[in-house]
Formats: structure tokens, sequence, C-alpha cells
């Protein structure tokens, strides 16, 4: 199992960027595909962007492509999500995700405990 902490959330106005990080432990992280989901207040946890084990390949969803770029470091176990130009529909509590496998097709495996981005217009 992985273990993660998110870290790097807070308070911007609109226009704005953040950087979140996600420290993880665990030997199998540099095994994983990992990802970013948001949840905001009554809606469903939606996903962001996702990154093969390898760093080679990434997926975002459309509302942030050109926006939000999401990277990894295997030597130090991190994954970051580089946020740019930020919308206050970007306000939500955002997630890390360990995938069980090499890719985002493979199952969920370990979840962060969140941080929370809000963005004000």
């Amino acid at each position: 199992q992985v273990q993660l902490v998110e870290t790097g959330g807070g308070l911007v106005q609109t226009g704005g960027s953040l950087r979140l990080s996600c420290a993880a432990s665990g030997r199998t992280f540099s095994d994983s595909a990992m990802g970013w989901w948001r949840q905001a207040p009554g809606k469903e946890r939606e996903f962001v962007a996702a990154i093969s084990w390898s760093g080679s390949s990434t997926y975002n969803q459309d509302s942030v492509k050109g926006r939000f770029t999401i990277s990894r470091d295997n030597a130090k176990n991190t994954v970051t999500l580089q946020m740019d130009n930020l919308r206050p529909e970007d306000t939500a509590v955002y997630y890390c995700l360990a995938y069980s496998g090499r890719s985002w097709y493979s199952d969920f495996g370990s979840w962060g405990q969140g941080t929370q981005v809000t963005v004000s217009s």
C-alpha cells in the first residue's frame, strides 16, 4: 500500500496559480499510476488529471486542459499538480490517488486526505 499526503492548497484569486504536491511512502509508488481528483461541495468526486507510472503519459480532464499540469518525480516519491489561470469553479477539495497498477485504467488504490483549494472571484 502507498500512503499519501497532499500539501499546497489555499486561497487564491481568479487567474492565480497554486501548486499541489503529494508525497508518497511505500515501495510501490514508482510502479503506480497517479492521479488528482477533486470534490466540490454538494458534488461527486471528479477526475482531474493522471500520469502513468513512468511519467511518459498524462491525461487531463477537458476543463483543465491548458491550465493544469501533472508531473511526478519517482526519485522523490512525489506527484505534483501545477494549477494556473484558476477559476472559481476549480474550488474543491483535491485528492491524490495512487492507482493499483501502472496506468490510470487500473483499479483505485490509496487516497490522500485531501487539500482545500479556494478560488475567489
